[in-house]
């Protein structure tokens, strides 16, 4: 009798430390962070870039502003690519994989 209870209370153990789930610890909310970014940052630093451009382009620097100007919408474009490749890269993926 005490021995099966004695079994009985290390199985109950057992199974309660073994089968407990681990604690989830929260992660970093990275798409977050990323839209944060998109809407709130990146157009303070493309108005900075616009206010420069247009200092530059009243002090009679017109080609060093169309050379930042091409520069940056070149930079953009890339940018651009990118986040299509990215996407069209997710869509290969799921069409071979599913």
């Amino acid at each position: 009798m005490i021995a099966t209870e004695l079994a009985g209370h290390v199985a109950t153990a057992l199974q309660s430390s073994v089968l407990a789930a681990p604690a989830e610890t929260p992660g970093i909310n990275t798409s977050g962070i990323v839209s944060f970014f998109a809407k709130n940052i990146a157009p303070i630093l493309l108005a900075a870039l616009g206010v420069i451009f247009i200092g530059r382009a009243s002090r009679g620097e017109v080609s060093k502003v169309l050379t930042s100007s091409a520069i940056a919408i070149v930079g953009l474009a890339f940018i651009a690519g990118a986040a299509t490749l990215f996407f069209v890269g997710d869509y290969l993926i799921k069409l071979i994989f599913n």
